[in-house]
């Protein structure tokens, strides 16, 4: 049984720990409310490109696809698949890091059991940091924006740009990005979203309209861009799911820290309630004694 000194060490610990806990909460609670700011704005842009893009393609694949882009018909293989995993650069955001993570490493397996060849891109440390103890030698690339306050745009050009090298040098012929959806502070989903080539939702009467420049001259130029929108908007739910989950990770441990020094508190008032008695015995019996 720990002494009274030991139990008054573990109270004022996780009394101290309990701060930091609740301190982080409300940290995570600010940025939460910029970043979901952030990344609602950003999906009606990136949905609108998305639409325009499956307009134009929709045009382009009616006639078989000779001549589009290979960012929308792709090299005609699908052997080599590139998974780009974006997770967080710090942890303390429960099941944040682990469930994107979990999600591509299971759709890794799955290619590699067909036969495919996969290759890693890593956005951020945590998913490095988990990937490499099973998949080291298939991470290609590492990305990291640990001295970045907040992500931006230039972030989603870097990594958009490594995409783009990567795919003209022909070192992949299918890219999908691994994130997580900001729904709410409880709720961030796993998405698998595939970039290249790019799918887009195309409706059964879609309309055609005329161009000017010509489709094949709009598409150059917003395909790429497209390309970092997707990610920059990858990178802002990212952002958003990181903090929902850091809230709700600090206030689960904050509650159980409270839960534990109350449980302490208890135990070292019946310790010492028993000592004082045992005290007072001994006193009496001594008393009586002479």
């Amino acid at each position: 049984m720990p002494s009274l000194k030991d139990l008054r060490n573990r109270i004022s610990t996780v009394t101290a720990t309990r701060k930091i806990t609740k301190a982080m909460q409300m940290v995570a609670a600010a940025k939460l409310r910029r970043a979901q700011t952030a990344a609602e704005a950003a999906r009606p842009y990136a949905d609108k490109m998305s639409a325009v893009l499956s307009n134009l393609a929709a045009g382009q694949m009616s006639g078989g696809g000779e001549g589009a882009s290979p960012l929308i018909a792709g090299t005609g293989s699908e052997k080599v698949h590139l998974l780009v995993v974006a997770t967080a650069e710090r942890g303390l955001c429960g099941a944040f890091n682990s469930s994107i993570v979990r999600l591509a490493r299971k759709q890794a397996r799955e290619l590699l059991a067909q036969g495919k060849e996969v290759k890693l891109l890593t956005v951020g440390k945590k998913g490095y940091d988990q990937l490499k103890r099973d998949m080291a030698s298939r991470i290609e690339e590492r990305i990291e924006f640990r001295a970045v306050k907040s992500v931006g745009y230039a972030q989603a050009e870097e990594v958009s740009a490594k995409i783009m090298e990567m795919f003209e040098a022909g070192e992949f012929d299918v890219c999908t990005l691994y994130y997580a959806a900001f729904q709410s502070v409880i709720s961030q989903v796993p998405t698998a979203h595939q970039l290249i080539p790019a799918k887009f939702e195309v409706s059964e009467d879609p309309v055609f309209y005329e161009y000017e420049p010509d489709e094949n001259a709009i598409l150059d130029d917003l395909l790429p861009r497209n390309l970092t929108v997707q990610v920059f908007k990858a990178l802002l739910e990212n952002a958003a799911s990181e903090q929902g989950a850091r809230m709700a990770a600090m206030d689960n441990a904050t509650r159980n820290a409270g839960e534990m020094i109350d449980s302490l508190t208890l135990s070292y008032n019946r310790q010492r309630q028993a000592q004082i008695t045992k005290e007072l015995i001994e006193i009496i019996s001594g008393a009586e004694a002479l």
